[in-house]
């Protein structure tokens, strides 16, 4: 049987090295450029999951509202950068855009939007749901049919070319696809989930930790696990901290994924893990099968983003559900306006559908919101995480 580009690297990776961890298996299959999930061209992820920008456009004019936000916060700067980090198809880049555009132009003046992707501009399906800007202010909005000159597309991987920004950085659902260390508790220890060949394929072997710093995380986080927990450790999380701190002159960051704080992550109920893979919309939890065809994800660590954040000088400033964030921010004026719209009484029911799975425990309304800030002192909270809203 005719094996993928991905199955045979990382077959001879393993024959070279013996067996690797599963960060190393992982990372291979999302980003090898011999077929990685995301660095095929012939990928498009909306073939195999929908994110919230992708649900409806609201959701990228609602972070808007945030960003105009920290534009002010900042005292107004005449070149405000938004950097986008895993931007694919321009979806929330360009709602983001025209959005910035019919609140306040001075802020649209402003606004410089670099768009960051492994493998940018990928197509994806057009959206069956109304973009308000689009809907209700084209007359304000004359060039928004060239809203892709507006945004300046990057392929990179990571934010080594970036320096001295004043603005936000900000991300949807990228950590999650960070390369993880799988664990498990044996005898009472902590060991390491490694892949290594048999005759049938890949095989899980148990050993001691690759890095000391597995072991470290658990006990900085103060885990008590049982005989048998097995769970995933995000080592990258460091690295990625590094390189937003080093980029980050003055502003904020803004981090939107599932996932939660380490005591609910890694509670009995997730006494196997949270690693998932998609394929086609179907949720798979083998990942060994469908090499470089399935996404490979896994829930994030909320308290070790803030903890080593605050390491490197960046200061959490909000925490919340993407619901209270979104709702905070008001949703509800949208919905409001769906009703005036004129629009078929199906066309409405089904934007109104579409917008409230953004807000839906369900869906995408548990997902969390996280900001940080660097080189600012925030004598206020910010829209989305307004304790008691006026």
């Amino acid at each position: 049987m005719l094996q993928s580009p991905v199955y045979q690297e990382i077959s001879d990776l393993i024959r070279r090295m013996g067996r690797i961890t599963f960060a190393q298996f992982m990372q291979t299959c999302l980003y090898s450029p011999r077929g990685g999930f995301y660095s095929s061209e012939e990928t498009n992820i909306n073939r195999h999951f929908t994110t919230s920008p992708t649900s409806h456009p609201v959701f990228g004019s609602l972070i808007a509202r945030q960003l105009e936000q920290m534009w002010h916060v900042l005292g107004e700067p005449p070149i405000f950068h938004v950097i986008e980090v895993g931007s694919a198809g321009d979806t929330l880049a360009q709602s983001i855009v025209r959005s910035c555009y019919r609140m306040n132009p001075r802020f649209s003046e402003a606004l410089y939007y670099i768009a960051i992707d492994y493998q940018p501009c990928r197509v994806q399906f057009p959206s069956p749901f109304i973009d308000f800007e689009l809907e209700t202010e084209d007359e304000i909005y004359p060039y928004h049919n060239d809203i892709g000159s507006e945004i300046h597309r990057v392929k990179a991987n990571g934010l080594q070319a970036f320096q001295n920004v004043v603005g936000c950085i900000l991300y949807n659902e990228l950590i999650d696809n960070f390369p993880v260390h799988r664990f498990a508790i044996q005898n009472g220890r902590i060991q390491e989930v490694f892949v290594t060949l048999s005759d049938s394929g890949f095989t899980e072997v148990l050993d001691e930790p690759s890095s000391p710093l597995i072991p470290q995380r658990i006990s900085d986080l103060e885990l008590s696990l049982t005989e048998g927990y097995r769970g995933e450790i995000n080592l990258a999380i460091e690295d990625w901290t590094a390189q937003l701190s080093k980029t980050l002159s003055s502003g904020f960051i803004l981090t939107i994924d599932y996932g939660d704080t380490a005591s609910e992550l890694y509670s009995p109920q997730n006494n196997q893990g949270t690693l998932v893979c998609y394929n086609r919309h179907a949720a798979i939890s083998d990942p060994y099968q469908y090499l470089g065809k399935q996404d490979i994800t896994c829930q994030v660590d909320f308290t070790s983003l803030m903890e080593i954040g605050h390491q490197y000088g960046l200061t959490t400033v909000g925490y919340t559900k993407q619901n209270k964030f979104l709702e905070l921010l008001g949703l509800s004026s949208f919905l409001n306006t769906l009703q005036t719209l004129g629009l078929s009484p199906a066309r409405t029911e089904l934007n109104r559908i579409a917008m409230m799975t953004l807000v839906d425990s369900e869906e995408y309304g548990d997902f969390k919101v996280l900001a940080q800030a660097k080189g600012i002192e925030l004598e206020f909270d910010l829209q989305g995480f307004r304790v008691n809203p006026p």
